[in-house]
């Protein structure tokens, strides 16, 4: 068993089928954890005996003769940011590292569950998802299995670690910012940013970041995406921005893909200074894809201007919103120092602001499908600059700049899926990655390329070491 080149369809092909029972894979699965774990403190909490205890009630099942799911025996670690029945959701705050654990699942985790997936525990993640880097107060900094002495990125930055070393081959994120594409860039995986509102969030109030955001499962490629996805998407009545099912199976597009037809390639989408490795790296991948049969259109501008402003405008007032109320209070010091801006500024705006951010959101999609006018894919780098060393910002040429994660967010204001794929490392050892970006509610065509673009590049997805 080896989650690094183990698919996640090959593994539950094995447990349904009864060449490995689901206890064995979920051991595997411990034992990685325990060698691991310490160093890279992906996971912040797991309990090895409950998950024995659902593997072993899946082996029973499949020896009465039940086909279990698509997702049978996979082990899976759970973003600290939604509920799995039976852990805390501390959301990366001391305030709420020692809550009570949660007594039902998430949407997500419980389709993930249906689907005979074994949830191992919670792993780490920014205070409330805040930022692009993981680390918090009350459990510390996640380190990046590439390179122990950099993030992994974030916010789903624990989750991204934990697949990339092979503690498990499955995991779930949430993208209100880029807080998928980032980590599983900096990471060597294959991320989606799903459509916002594929995945049901179901809560009486709406997320902690308001409409920027959404959820989904992440994998080591392209096919481990779909897979998963494929078993979890879908409305839920609770969510009341939930999209419809396209009928479409993703796993099906994955495995007839071909190279795409046009793209266009936009190395600064118009406004962003982009580090010159990580220029190169994704230049090399878009030749590549080219020199396959690729028409590749080249595009300066797609944005005018870096959409950060109205962007932090949606982000602040969330931010307010969900904890403003400890303004002034005694909790206000237990918070990271870094959120305490985000919540102030929040603070400050107004309902114009607010809604001049929106139109912001509809001004940039207006751009986008301009540009989808010429080809149905828009590449670019999925970060500017290289990932932080910890405790520092990302750095572009060797200098540090906060922002280094420049092409992510403007995805979010627009809702578009976007994926990103490995082009090869840094002189650091650290990986690359190309954003996809599709039309909307175009993930199949977006995986497709993503998994295309895999087989073109050809990049060897295993850290150092591991």
């Amino acid at each position: 068993m080896d989650f690094l080149s183990e698919s996640v369809a090959t593994i539950a092909a094995a447990v349904n089928s009864g060449q490995v029972s689901a206890r064995e894979v979920t051991a595997h699965a411990i034992a990685r954890i325990e060698a691991l774990n310490p160093a890279l403190n992906a996971f912040v909490a797991w309990d090895g005996d409950r998950a024995l205890d659902q593997a072993a009630a899946l082996d029973r099942r499949i020896a009465g003769g039940e086909t279990v799911g698509p997702l049978a025996g996979v082990p899976v670690g759970i973003k600290d940011l939604e509920a799995a029945a039976g852990f805390t959701t501390s959301f990366g705050s001391d305030l709420h590292a020692a809550d009570p654990p949660a007594v039902e699942d998430s949407v997500l985790v419980g389709r993930l569950r249906s689907a005979g997936a074994v949830v191992m525990g919670k792993t780490n993640t920014p205070e409330y998802g805040h930022k692009g880097a993981t680390d918090n107060v009350p459990f510390g900094q996640t380190t990046n299995p590439w390179s122990v002495g950099h993030s992994p990125g974030g916010s789903s930055g624990g989750t991204a670690a934990a697949v990339a070393a092979g503690m498990v081959p499955l995991g779930t994120g949430s993208d209100g910012g880029g807080s998928i594409r980032i980590p599983a860039s900096l990471c060597g995986l294959s991320g989606l940013k799903t459509e916002t509102a594929r995945i049901p969030i179901v809560g009486r109030r709406m997320p902690g970041s308001g409409l920027l955001s959404t959820n989904g499962p992440m994998g080591r490629t392209a096919m481990d995406t779909a897979v998963a996805l494929d078993a979890v998407v879908g409305p839920d009545g609770r969510d009341p921005l939930a999209l419809p099912h396209t009928g479409e199976c993703w796993t099906d597009a994955v495995a007839a893909a071909t190279v795409p037809e046009r793209v266009i390639w936009s190395p600064t989408m118009g406004f962003a200074k982009v580090d010159s490795e990580v220029l190169a790296s994704c230049t090399a991948a878009v030749e590549a894809l080219a020199a396959a049969g690729t028409e590749v259109l080249e595009v300066d501008e797609v944005f005018p201007t870096d959409p950060v402003d109205p962007w932090l405008v949606l982000w602040g007032i969330a931010r307010f919103k969900a904890q403003g109320h400890l303004l002034g209070t005694d909790d206000w010091e237990r918070l990271s120092d870094t959120i305490r801006p985000q919540i102030e500024y929040g603070a400050r705006l107004s309902g114009v602001d607010h809604a001049r951010a929106h139109d912001a959101c509809y001004e940039l999609n207006w751009r986008l499908e301009d540009v989808f006018e010429r080809a149905p894919l828009i590449l670019t780098p999925s970060n500017a600059g290289q990932p932080p060393r910890l405790g520092q910002d990302g750095e572009i040429d060797g200098e540090a700049e906060v922002g280094w994660v420049r092409f992510t967010y403007g995805i979010n204001m627009t809702r578009n899926p976007a994926g990103t794929v490995c082009t090869g490392l840094t002189s650091a050892g650290t990986p690359i990655g190309l954003q996809l970006i599709g039309r909307h509610f175009a993930e199949g065509e977006v995986l497709a390329a993503m998994a295309a673009a895999e087989q073109v590049i050809g990049f060897d997805r295993r850290p150092p070491g591991l």
